[in-house]
């Protein structure tokens, strides 16, 4: 007799699939997404593989919890009105570059900075690690820019450091502050390169900011790197467990990269030795910028 194969419900499947990306994205462990959202974390592990039958109250605190809507965690978009529908119907067959495109006209539409103003607003982006506050004070001493480490204006807004605002105050809170800053800077300085925190394309509304006023680069590095480069900063918790922290920056990375990939300017500095790295990123950015060598 033929042994039973167990196949999953394949909504289920790709639920749990939605869970785990998302999650990723914003780096969250599944024991801090499980407290968040007062549901067991044996529950979201069953859940994320596509075995649990969960009411649409645990997906609804799940939702929560990812600080996303229940559409976003269903796979859904938006049908709170006739326009949204129209306009799901219209976007929906396009590819990524037509997408980009309506994105960029709305944006304009809706007072993003012009493309010759936002090359002087530079954005470094990326996971900790790949050389932004590296890189990004170095390149703007070239150009005669501020620089702005995001993360120091986040920790002067709330008053307390990074990780205490996530243990006092929880992510919303961290998301509204890292809003605030971005805002600020952008309103500030004309003449800018911030280096960003590796999470911030995880809140779709600042990334969004930052994507209509400033000129985004991403800063790429091999899982290794960046774990060797954080430990060379003093920091040395990653090492502790470097092969699942190694498993854990590709599931983040898997998250995350479909946006960081919507840089104007994709740069890996794995490739090459730091100078080289700074040279070939000082020499692209100039020449965006029509400025000399």
């Amino acid at each position: 007799m033929a042994e039973a194969v167990d196949v999953k419900n394949p909504f289920l499947a790709a639920l749990g699939e939605r869970v785990r990306v998302l999650r990723a994205r914003r780096g969250m462990t599944r024991k801090a997404v499980a407290m968040a959202a007062g549901v067991s974390e044996r529950h979201l592990a069953s859940l994320e593989y596509g075995e649990g039958n969960a009411s649409i109250l645990v997906l609804l605190q799940v939702a929560g919890a990812l600080q996303c809507t229940l559409a976003e965690l269903l796979g859904d978009v938006t049908t709170t009105s006739p326009e949204w529908l129209l306009l799901r119907e219209m976007l929906g067959p396009r590819s990524e570059a037509e997408l980009r495109r309506v994105r960029v006209n709305i944006a304009e539409m809706f007072g993003a900075t012009t493309d010759a103003a936002r090359t002087h607003r530079i954005a470094l982006i990326g996971l900790r690690g790949a050389g932004k506050s590296t890189l990004g004070a170095r390149l703007a001493a070239d150009l005669g820019y501020a620089f702005v480490e995001l993360s120091r204006e986040i920790e002067r807004f709330a008053g307390c450091s990074i990780s205490e605002i996530h243990n006092l105050y929880g992510t919303h809170a961290y998301r509204r502050y890292e809003r605030r800053a971005l805002e600020e800077t952008i309103q500030v300085y004309p003449e800018v390169v911030i280096a960003t925190p590796g999470g911030l394309v995880s809140d779709t509304a600042t990334f969004n900011e930052m994507l209509s006023h400033c000129y985004t680069v991403w800063l790429q590095a091999k899982p290794e790197d960046h774990l060797s480069r954080v430990a060379a900063q003093g920091d040395m918790r990653p090492m502790a467990g470097s092969a699942q922290a190694i498993e854990d920056l590709k599931m983040i990375l898997q998250g995350r990269s479909e946006f960081y990939a919507k840089a104007d300017m994709v740069l890996d500095t794995s490739a090459q030795a730091l100078e080289e790295s700074f040279q070939i990123l000082r020499s692209r950015l100039r020449s965006v910028m029509k400025m000399p060598l």
